[in-house]
């Protein structure tokens, strides 16, 4: 394996698993944690009821919220405009391939088909 002897795990600041709240909580900063990993069953945050097992923990309670609060904030919504510049300073390529785009969308919406979610 190439990487072998070069191997060097992701700082849990930057991808917390939440299985570490539970073996090693004494080595989880959560003021400083950037990025969290909601790998484990039943943590996902938008499912989160409360009555999940081992969901009970204040901690996780407190990044669940820290979730929902980023999720609702709207100053991180997309905004179309922000992405397409005036129609003035577009070139002629650019406005060529956003009406080839926009005039797909109802062509590739009819060929969409419906799936459980995976997580």
């Amino acid at each position: 394996m190439f990487f072998q002897k070069m191997y060097k795990p992701i700082p849990l600041v930057y991808n917390l698993v939440l299985a570490m709240l539970w073996r090693h909580p004494e080595n989880v900063e959560l003021d400083k944690v950037k990025v969290v990993h909601y790998c484990a069953a039943g943590s996902k945050p938008w499912r989160y009821t409360g009555k999940e097992a081992n969901m009970e923990r204040e901690d996780i309670k407190m990044l669940v919220k820290k979730w929902w609060d980023i999720y609702n904030d709207p100053s991180l919504d997309f905004k179309l405009t922000d992405a397409i510049p005036e129609a003035e300073t577009r070139s002629e390529l650019q406005q060529m391939t956003e009406n080839s785009l926009m005039a797909a969308i109802p062509a590739m919406a009819s060929a969409l088909i419906s799936l459980p979610p995976a997580a």
